[in-house]
């Protein structure tokens, strides 16, 4: 039985970009080959809720070497993408210079391969946010079904 989804998609509009990657780009440090988020589409701290997406392109890094004649998109990287959808929501909720690293991962399962082609769309629930750490549950969706799932744990940094 597949998981109850974090927010119901079918509420918002998923082409309308909320925060394109400039705006990500103020929140959060990554860059270049590192940036795994391209948009945000929903951000709502009122409901501990954060949606953002990932284009997966046919010129990623990583697909030349990824499993040549099927490219998966790795699940470090999907996991980094998560990730920074809750450091985007840790700086725009906490209005601090600092961003969030990674302290530690829960319960993670891949239920699906992403790959070339794809949007996978992000989901992020803030679970508890204090001065030290802060903790979300996270997923990914493809064509309306999660291919991802895990709690993040993460820390102020910078």
């Amino acid at each position: 039985m597949p998981p109850t989804l974090l927010y119901d998609l079918n509420e918002l509009d998923l082409d309308r970009v909320e925060a394109d990657r400039e705006d990500i780009r103020r929140v959060n440090p990554q860059r270049f080959e590192m940036e795994q988020l391209d948009g945000i589409i929903h951000y709502d701290p009122d409901e501990s809720i954060a949606v953002g997406f990932k284009n997966v392109g046919d010129n990623e890094f990583w697909k030349r070497g990824h499993i040549p004649g099927n490219p998966l998109m790795p699940g470090v990287l999907i996991c980094e993408a998560a990730a920074q959808l809750c450091s985007y929501y840790f700086g725009r909720t906490q209005e601090t210079e600092h961003f969030l690293g990674f302290a530690g991962m829960q319960d993670v399962k891949f239920r699906r391969p992403v790959q070339p082609g794809d949007r996978l769309i992000l989901l992020s629930e803030n679970t508890e946010m204090r001065r030290r750490r802060a903790k979300f549950n996270t997923q990914g969706v493809v064509d309306g079904r999660v291919v991802f799932q895990a709690g993040i744990t993460g820390m102020p940094m910078g």
